[in-house]
């Protein structure tokens, strides 16, 4: 009776989402299925393995291994992230976002860039918090650059630097009820405007709202629980199943109710 206990549990745990992701681990390298292992996915599944509680052995070795070949800003903050969840300090990394800061705040060459650089920094410059809250749309929301239509993903990631710099009050209000706007009648959230909905941009409106202290509708949470597979993935939508390890990933902290940044 024990052996066949211990084999449930097992089978429960490949069925579960971080079983899934941990499945597609070689050597602490992330990939998707037939897929070549890189940075930038194993970020998220490092991310996402943190914030549901769960080991990623071997990640902090490679992340290190590769951290020479990241150019993008973004892409060095979203290590920088994942080692920091790890327990490291990643110095070379965090050095490389300081002196990509300029004058007027900007952190790289787009808004997102600077999202991304200040939840990595864990902080924001005076200078960095005004070139944010200057670049908030009419709307109430932000895009990824400059003079690009905002979206629910970067409204959500902006609430979550914001977040960092200590910001409340009227901007985060307005980027509050501007992010509710993409939600639609299934409870899932879109990406822009008129999209249907998917589990990266639920996953993402989730983190935002959290990061602004308010209470995520339900419908959202149920929305994904209809997106998860019996592998204990998630669809990217109703439509389409693509990229499953990133979804899975993106969608562990969502459930976890864990805000980016975080550490172990």
């Amino acid at each position: 009776m024990g052996h066949v206990a211990a084999l449930v549990m097992a089978l429960a745990l490949l069925a579960s989402p971080v079983g899934f992701v941990q499945a597609h681990d070689v050597n602490g390298a992330f990939s998707e299925q037939g897929g070549i292992a890189d940075a930038g996915l194993t970020s998220w599944a490092v991310l996402g393995l943190r914030a549901a509680g769960a080991t990623a052995p071997g990640s902090l070795a490679y992340l290190q291994s590769q951290e020479a070949t990241l150019m993008a800003t973004p892409s060095i903050a979203l290590a920088a992230l994942a080692e920091e969840s790890l327990g490291a300090q990643p110095t070379a990394l965090l050095q490389k976002l300081t002196a990509a800061e300029k004058p007027d705040g900007e952190i790289g060459p787009t808004l997102n860039a600077t999202f991304w650089a200040v939840l990595a920094l864990g902080r924001s410059s005076v200078a960095t918090t005004r070139f944010v809250l200057a670049h908030q749309a009419a709307s109430g929301g932000w895009s990824w650059d400059v003079g690009v239509q905002p979206d629910s993903n970067d409204t959500a990631a902006a609430l979550e630097a914001l977040r960092v710099a200590g910001v409340h009050g009227a901007p985060i209000d307005r980027a509050v009820k501007y992010l509710l706007r993409f939600e639609n009648a299934d409870g899932g959230f879109a990406l822009s405007k008129g999209d249907t909905s998917d589990s990266q941009s639920t996953a993402w409106a989730i983190q935002g709202l959290l990061a602004a202290g308010r209470t995520p509708p339900k419908a959202a949470f149920a929305y994904l629980a209809r997106m998860r597979r019996s592998d204990g993935s998630y669809r990217y939508s109703a439509q389409y199943v693509t990229n499953p390890v990133w979804v899975t990933s993106q969608v562990l902290a969502a459930l976890a109710r864990k805000p980016f940044p975080f550490v172990s």
